[in-house]
């Protein structure tokens, strides 16, 4: 499962577009039950997204365990974080929540690497259609 869970990261990262370059960690437990991935990618507008993420097997089932999504625009400015802080304990998906730009926090589920990458990619989009 986890072996199955990272090559879907690094297949995400090395057919994505608008990356230019990744620096990707991973750590396995002895058994391979538990891993700790960490990297930073940087994109075509050169913003670039820092993440976390502490992922293991129980049971038969896969668990995020503590994940962090930071993505921040060039000027090295947050745009928005996905992560599963205990904190923020109103937001209805506690512990699983999305910082916004101005310091706004609102619900989310855990999301897809896919996806982050995708709602990125929007953003360049956005960002320089609008230049």
């Amino acid at each position: 499962m986890i072996s199955a869970f990272i090559s879907e990261i690094e297949e995400s990262i090395s057919t994505s577009s608008i990356i230019v370059s990744s620096n990707i960690q991973k750590y396995f437990s002895s058994t391979n039950k538990e891993a700790y991935i960490r990297g930073n990618l940087t994109f075509v507008d050169l913003s670039s997204l820092e993440f976390a993420i502490y992922a293991l097997e129980k049971a038969k089932r896969f668990i995020f365990d503590k994940y962090r999504f930071q993505y921040l625009d060039y000027r090295k400015r947050p745009v928005f974080r996905y992560d599963n802080a205990p904190h923020f304990k109103d937001v209805s998906t506690f512990p699983f929540h999305k910082h916004l730009q101005g310091g706004k926090v609102i619900e989310s589920t855990i999301p897809q690497f896919r996806e982050i990458l995708e709602e990125i990619s929007a953003f360049i989009a956005q960002s320089t259609s609008s230049s």
